[in-house]
C-alpha cells in the first residue's frame, strides 16, 4: 500500500514532540513522516502494519520507526464501535535525527546513535529489560519540560542504542512515494480485506472493489505491495491466528477455521511459512515468555 504523508504537527516549535494520548482507537491511515517514532502501547490491541510486515499488537509493545518507514495500527473492531469501555492509550516521542544538533551525531562518544538511526529504517520492536526502562522513561517524559526534556531523550537514546533486546520488524528498508489517488484505491481494498477476511474473497470480488479487470488488479496490487494479493490476505488472517493463540482460549483447529482458512493441512502450511514455526510451537513460545 501507498502511503500518506503526514506533517508532524507542532515540530518546528519544540526540539521533538512527546504525546500522551487516551482515544476510542488508532485511527487507520497508512502514513509516513520524516521524524523517527518511538511508539509505546500502554492500553490497546490490533494488527500493526509497518513497511512490508503485518503483525498484532497488544499493551506494552514498544516499537522505534525509523525516517520515512510506512505506518498504520489498526486496532480491534471493537474499538471502532463507540464503546466507551474500550479506549486506547499510547505515548509517542516523534523526532527529527538532527533535532539535538548535527554535531551530537559527530561526536565520538554518540558513535552508537547513527547506527541506531540507520537500524530503526527497518523497524525495531523492544523486548525485556530495554522495554521495561523505556517504558518508565516514557512515562516519565509526561510532565517533562526545558532542560529535563533534553535529558530525557538523551537517556531514551542510550537505551535504544546500547541494548541488543531487539529485533527488526521489516526484512529491508522500505520508503515509498505516494499520490492521493493511490492512497485512496488500496485504503478501499486494505478496509475491505480487513472486513472480510473470514470468508473466500474472490479475485474477481476484490478487484471490482477498485474498478479493474483481474490481470489489472493482481499486476497493480503487486506493484504496489510486492507480494501478490493473496499473500497479504495470508498475512492477515496469519496475524489473526496469533492473537487466538497467544490468548490461549480455542483449539488450533477452531481457531483456523474462525480465521478464514478452510483446510487445516494448507493452514498449518501457511502459518509455517509466514510465522517459521508450527501453532503448537508459536503458541508454546509465547506462554513461556
Amino acid at each position: 500500500m501507498k502511503p500518506h504523508f503526514h506533517k508532524v504537527p507542532d515540530i518546528l516549535l519544540n526540539s521533538f514532540i512527546i504525546k500522551h494520548d487516551i482515544q476510542p482507537n488508532l485511527g487507520k491511515i497508512w502514513h509516513y513522516h520524516p521524524e523517527l517514532e518511538l511508539h509505546y502501547v500502554i492500553k490497546g490491541e490490533g494488527l500493526r502494519f509497518i513497511g512490508d510486515r503485518i503483525s498484532d499488537f497488544s499493551a506494552g509493545e514498544i516499537i522505534l520507526l525509523g525516517e520515512n518507514l510506512p505506518h498504520t495500527w489498526r486496532c480491534n473492531e471493537k474499538y471502532y464501535q463507540n464503546n466507551p469501555d474500550y479506549e486506547v492509550e499510547t505515548i509517542v516521542i516523534q523526532f527529527l535525527p538532527n533535532c539535538l544538533g548535527k554535531t551530537l551525531l559527530n561526536l565520538p562518544e554518540s558513535y552508537l546513535i547513527p547506527t541506531l538511526y540507520e537500524n530503526a529504517k527497518k523497524g525495531i520492536v523492544f523486548h525485556g529489560a530495554a522495554r521495561e526502562n523505556l517504558a518508565k522513561l516514557m512515562s516519565s517524559a509526561i510532565d517533562t519540560t526545558n532542560l529535563d526534556r533534553i535529558i530525557l531523550l538523551l537517556s531514551v537514546l542510550k537505551t535504544l542504542a546500547e541494548t541488543d533486546d531487539y529485533t527488526f520488524i521489516t526484512s529491508s528498508e522500505t520508503f515509498y512515494q505516494s499520490n492521493e489517488y493511490d492512497i485512496q484505491r488500496l485504503h478501499k481494498i486494505y478496509k475491505y480485506t480487513l472486513s472480510n477476511f473470514k470468508k473466500e474473497i474472490s479475485l474477481e470480488e476484490i478487484s471490482s472493489i477498485c474498478n479493474l479487470s483481474i490481470t489489472s488488479f493482481c499486476r497493480y496490487f503487486k506493484l504496489m505491495n510486492k507480494k501478490t494479493y493473496y499473500d497479504f490476505l495470508i498475512e492477515i488472517r496469519i496475524s489473526h491466528v496469533c492473537h487466538f493463540l497467544m490468548e490461549d482460549k480455542f483449539p488450533i483447529e477452531l481457531i483456523c477455521f474462525e480465521c478464514g482458512f478452510n483446510n487445516v493441512s494448507n493452514f498449518y502450511r501457511h502459518f509455517k511459512k509466514v510465522i517459521g514455526m508450527t501453532p503448537l510451537e508459536y503458541k508454546r513460545k509465547y506462554l513461556t515468555t
